[in-house]
């Protein structure tokens, strides 16, 4: 029988005993240890290789291309994910009262997270990559990838439905948010067809590929690396400060304004490019807008700590954690900052932007990471912290190497950026070889290496202080707790109406999808129908199936992280590199090549800009055509034969995504492509070349350079759409 306000009499109760299970968040603690070295290490070493080309060690497997998405992967899916997977199952059980939904899905889920984690380290260093940034696994890859999530989310809501509380505290609001949103990215933008068990083409191309990824890319941060960290930040704050939330009515605007407005951020990183206009300019407006929930948060964070600041001096857990979201509030504010456009046009394809992202990701991720575990691993080993004086080391050497690495970062962005757009008083650009500004900069690159060693061995010496603390620790039996079982779901008369949403947690889960789904639809479909905004231009043509095969080695070696395929309508752009783009220029390709970085030029017009033999030289050894050079040798590919074999299976590929090949064309691609490279190896045999290049990728790869942009800058006027630049 229910009481009048429609719970049941405690004394009617059933008490219940159960255990929690620790030992698959110990896992996840000792897996996130040892990635997070890993990650740290590949930052340290791909931050040297932009320092000194010759840290590429000239392999294949090591060079910056291969090993930056690496060092991405490990970051934020190794490190930061196995973090987030053990705050979650040590969190998610105490504040629901019950164990794990079922043993055997944890350790399904630990295990095969594992070995996504593994299968990185080998597919990406082998040039086994999609090429678009962040989502780089393969498609099989993707696909375990889906499957281990689906495990994680049925752990997750199945201890929902035994909980034995019966309101969903903060913490878990944010945690459903992360389940549903990255399940929607990762689907949505893994969409691709295989063309071999290691290669696909996106199903996207052009403009809409470009959309979709950095509505996966941005929100991969807001939904990977922010929610699930606010989540925990929500219950280890509070934990450690021994305080409750500052404002639970925060908490509530923070949540949804949060899960609503981060979904529509994504285009603020492709402004002034061939993005509809409306696109970006909702992008901006929301970035601007995220400002207000962001710092709601950090405000709720921080409040929290008030009367406890002689703890955060002491404790070296309550100072990461008071550091943390001091570096989210600035990379919150600096975020929508850089998405004002007349700030992006500054900042956008320069070095600035890879220090925002370390301000949030170090200061942000890493330093609530620690505090975290400064908590958590004195608990699960029943022990105290074995050297609060080596966490202090830890906390003021992490600090510094941030600052080194951001201000460096900073001042190098603003330098690129003031160069690259300097014009005399007749219109000519100052610096009109793009070489003089990456010399500038150099010096920045050894500063940013500097501070991330400094990082990594605060990394280092945290590792030692686990390892030790874990050491003298105790293991115990589990310990056995009490509770009353929750029998009736109703809810108490009279509650507020979150308070209400609170106990139906389903219901919770289907509005936080329905937030991020409103956002999503109305950016995303109408620019997948390109006949609304892309003018056909008839002079644009399929690649050749010798440029096709040429084009993956490009994306093979990473090219795209420093190197950008697009022209901005900006007048500094278009007189350093031609034509401003065009969306129609990009309807072949599968993916997008835009880049997000310019540590070497564009390349949207370099078709036909040098004869064939000064790329030859250029792969071969970069500095023997331009002095100063920081791009690797890429000499393997003047030994690795080109595989023609594949051409027709790509070319039908192609043809099913809407590439305009004739069945003709795709049964003679290896006929055409050899032509096509005995064309191009006969020219650099007139410059002493031997005539065995022509079996060689570097010919493929060069066939692709020549003809970036031909088909648009050799277009009559009259025909060639007018860009914006062009009339200013």
């Amino acid at each position: 029988m229910s009481s009048p306000n429609g719970s049941v009499p405690a004394s009617n109760r059933r008490l219940e005993t159960f255990t929690y299970d620790d030992q698959i968040v110990k896992w996840f603690v000792i897996a996130t240890v040892i990635w997070g070295a890993v990650a740290l290490l590949l930052g340290v070493t791909v931050a040297f290789q932009l320092a000194d080309w010759r840290v590429n060690l000239g392999l294949p497997w090591t060079t910056f291309g291969r090993l930056r998405p690496l060092h991405t992967n490990a970051a934020i899916f190794a490190f930061c994910g196995n973090a987030i997977f053990a705050g979650i199952y040590y969190s998610h059980q105490r504040l629901l009262k019950a164990r794990l939904f079922n043993d055997i899905l944890s350790r399904v889920h630990f295990w095969g997270w594992q070995f996504i984690i593994i299968l990185a380290a080998i597919t990406l260093p082998l040039g086994m990559t999609t090429g678009k940034e962040y989502a780089e696994l393969e498609w099989p890859i993707d696909i375990l990838i889906t499957l281990i999530w689906v495990v994680f989310a049925v752990n997750f809501f199945g201890t929902i439905v035994r909980r034995r509380e019966r309101h969903i505290y903060v913490a878990i609001w944010f945690y459903i948010a992360t389940i549903i949103t990255v399940a929607v990215l990762h689907i949505v933008n893994s969409v691709e067809l295989p063309v071999t068990l290691t290669k696909s083409y996106s199903l996207y191309s052009g403009v809409q590929d470009a959309l979709v990824q950095w509505w996966y890319g941005h929100n991969a941060v807001a939904f990977f690396l922010t929610t699930p960290f606010l989540g925990l930040m929500y219950y280890f704050v509070p934990k450690a400060a021994n305080r409750p939330v500052y404002s639970y009515r925060l908490s509530i605007i923070h949540f949804w304004s949060l899960v609503f407005i981060y979904i529509w951020a994504g285009p603020h990183h492709l402004l002034y490019t061939t993005l509809p206009e409306w696109a970006q300019t909702l992008g901006m407006v929301f970035s601007v807008a995220l400002w207000m929930p962001s710092w709601g948060g950090m405000i709720n964070g921080l409040m929290t700590l008030r009367g406890v600041w002689d703890k955060v001096r002491t404790e070296p857990g309550l100072r990461f954690m008071a550091t943390s979201l001091t570096f989210y509030g600035m990379s919150t504010f600096e975020g929508p900052l850089l998405s004002i456009k007349s700030v992006n046009s500054i900042a956008h394809f320069t070095d600035w932007i890879p220090g925002h992202v370390h301000s949030g990701t170090i200061g942000w991720n890493y330093m609530l990471i620690a505090g975290i575990l400064f908590y958590l691993v004195p608990k699960l080993w029943n022990t105290e912290l074995y050297s609060k004086r080596l966490a202090n080391i830890q906390f003021w050497l992490a600090t510094v190497g941030l600052l080194f690495y951001v201000i460096s970062m900073l001042v190098a962005g603003i330098t690129q950026s003031l160069m690259w757009r300097a014009m005399d008083d007749a219109g000519r650009l100052i610096y009109p070889n793009f070489i003089e500004t990456v010399i500038k900069i150099v010096p920045m690159y050894w500063v940013r290496a500097i501070g991330g060693t400094l990082v990594l061995i605060s990394f280092i010496l945290m590792i030692i202080n686990l390892y030790r603390t874990a050491k003298k620790g105790k293991s115990g039996p589990e310990a056995v707790y009490e509770a009353y079982a929750l029998d009736d779901y109703s809810l108490e008369a009279g509650a507020a109406a979150h308070r209400k949403l609170e106990g139906w947690p389903m219901i919770f889960a289907v509005l936080s999808l329905i937030a991020i789904l409103v956002g999503s639809a109305i950016e995303i479909v109408p620019s997948l129908m390109s006949d609304n905004y892309i003018t056909k231009i008839s002079a644009i043509k399929p690649y050749s199936p010798l440029e096709l095969y040429g084009r993956d080695v490009y994306i093979r070696e990473g090219c795209y992280l420093c190197h950008s395929q697009t022209v901005r309508a900006i007048p500094h752009e278009v007189i350093r590199y031609g034509k401003a783009s065009e969306a129609a220029e990009f309807v072949y390709d599968h993916p997008f090549q835009w880049g997000s970085k310019r540590t070497g030029p564009d390349l949207a017009r370099v078709g036909k800009k040098y004869p064939h033999m000064w790329h030859y030289k250029h792969f071969y050894d970069p500095r023997e055509v331009t002095a100063g050079s920081i791009m690797p040798n890429y000499k393997w590919l003047f030994d690795k034969k080109i595989d023609y074999s594949t051409l027709p299976k790509k070319m039908a590929v192609m043809k099913q995504l809407g590439v305009p090949y004739t069945d003709d064309e795709v049964v003679t691609s290896v006929v055409n492509a050899k032509a096509q490279a005995v064309e191009i190896a006969g020219e650099l045999a007139q410059s002493g070349v031997p005539q065995k290049i022509v079996e060689m990728e570097v010919v493929a790869l060069i066939s692709y350079m020549q003809r970036l942009g031909v088909d648009y800058t050799s277009m009559p006027e009259e025909e060639a759409p007018v860009a914006e630049a062009d009339v200013k």
